[in-house]
């Protein structure tokens, strides 16, 4: 199942009324659960192989990199000021792959489209999230191993 597919799944859930959604397709299976008392929904994900996965140690931290949250800023500013990368999923927000190993990215460095910005670990999973376009990095929205949520801002970015 393709990872855009999975976006779409989470999003349906939200919008409708089901409280749980299961799907197989041979060695991968999805669960997306929902409390219908509560507003926040859960995901469960099975293990499956992806080329997304790698293994990392245990991260650290680069605060003096990274800008407040994204929250503490009007969203007219961020809009005015570039393109937001956002969060495809729920998990945890690493800026490299391991404490003894440099960020994926810096402020003001140049991306090109396709290139590793960041790992998010989902259930035990790491998965690479890339650069959708060419970009400069303006500013890092979220702390290093800090919990992120869906569609949740992770850079601000200005296309090339």
């Amino acid at each position: 199942m393709e990872y855009k597919q999975i976006q779409e799944l989470i999003k349906t859930v939200n919008k409708s009324g089901i409280s749980e959604l299961s799907i197989e397709q041979g060695d991968f299976k999805i669960t997306i659960k929902q409390e219908m008392s509560s507003a926040q929904p859960t995901y469960v994900m099975a293990p499956a192989p992806a080329p997304v996965q790698i293994p990392v140690a245990a991260p650290h931290a680069a605060p003096a990199e990274v800008a407040a949250p994204a929250a503490a800023k009007p969203a007219a500013d961020n809009a005015a000021a570039g393109v937001t990368i956002k969060s495809p999923m729920i998990g945890t927000f690493y800026r490299s792959p391991s404490p003894d190993k440099p960020v994926f990215v810096n402020i003001g460095d140049e991306v090109k489209k396709g290139q590793k910005l960041c790992i998010i670990e989902a259930m035990k999973l790491f998965n690479d999230i890339e650069a959708d376009i060419d970009c400069r990095i303006l500013k890092v929205l979220v702390d290093d191993s800090t919990p992120v949520e869906y569609d949740q801002p992770l850079f601000l970015v200005e296309p090339l």
